[in-house]
This record gives C-alpha cells, structure tokens and sequence, in this order.
C-alpha cells in the first residue's frame, strides 16, 4: 500500500451499505476468526436501520460512533465504537473490509489516524479494545498503536460475538499523540 493517501471521517448515510455488506458478504470463516457468532449476525434491514439511527443521532447520544477509513479516497473498511459512556470511555472495533486490504501495516496506521477523533469528540478518558485473543492482526496493531495490554479473558465481547477468550487493550487520554 506504498505511496497511497490514507485518510478517515466520519460514517455517511451513503456508507451504510457499505458497512452492511461488509457483514452480511464476508467469507464466514473472516468472521469466524474474528469471534463473530454467524447465527448473531443481524438482517440487512435492521442493520441498515441501526447505522441510519447512530448517523442521525448527536455525538453526545450515540451508542455507536463509526469513522470510514479510506485509501486514495475509497472506503476499505471501518473503526467504530460502542459501550460509549461520553466523557468517560468507549470500546472500539477494527474493521478492514477485504482480504487484500488486511496484512499490510495500514490499519496501524489508520487506527493512528482514528483514536484521536474518538477521544476528542466523545471526550474520552479512556478507550478500550478486546479483540479475539486468537485473531494475531488486531492484538499486533494496538500494540504498535502505544495500546496498553490489561489481561486475557473469557467474555462475549459484543452483540455479534460467541463467548471466546479475548485480549483487553487501553489507551489514555495523555497518551494520544
């Protein structure tokens, strides 16, 4: 991905789709290796409602907030955030969207690119990451990003999720860069 101008923003209306392929299309066994229970995996309608309502909703109120993450001005994936307590804490998710896009070393990058919109806008104190502790790609990129590892545990981390073990992350406010 050398030579490439990555860039992120805010979720659009006219992303949705985008994000509701990304989890209706992808390879199951993607999935799988990312902790996500397919029997959990929500219908396009209610998917696509649940992003419109969080597009709609103030920064203050949001459940969910998403940032597209984008190379050469082409959305590849997305970062989001939920368990939001504004002021206090968010936990965020890392989502590239195809398989050439993954392995690169752009998401450090992009999560870089990320994190201090999070805190500024949610006014974040602290932000949370617990990937599936058997999915290496997300566990590397917070640890390059200057994340913090807490400790293994068994938990089912979202919505989406199967009970798993996963790997607890945190970054604090004094050490975005």
């Amino acid at each position: 991905m050398d030579q490439h101008t990555l860039s992120v923003r805010e979720l659009q209306e006219r992303d949705i789709d985008l994000i509701v392929n990304y989890w209706l299309e992808s390879d199951p066994d993607h999935l799988l290796g990312m902790g996500v229970d397919l029997k959990k995996l929500p219908t396009r309608a209610g998917l696509s409602e649940m992003l419109l309502a969080q597009v709609n909703q103030t920064v203050e109120k949001k459940q969910s907030y998403c940032m597209i993450w984008e190379v050469d001005q082409q959305a590849i994936g997305h970062c989001n955030v939920n368990k939001i307590i504004f002021g206090e804490e968010a936990y965020m998710h890392l989502h590239l969207w195809h398989k050439h896009t993954r392995k690169k070393g752009i998401g450090h990058n992009l999560v870089k690119m990320t994190v201090p919109f999070f805190f500024k806008s949610l006014q974040l104190k602290k932000l949370y990451c617990e990937p599936y502790a058997l999915n290496p790609a997300p566990n590397k990129t917070l640890e390059k990003t200057g994340f913090t590892f807490l400790k293994k545990h068994t938990t089912i981390p979202g919505t989406l999720n199967f009970e798993q073990e996963v790997n607890l992350w945190v970054l604090t406010a004094e050490n975005v860069h």
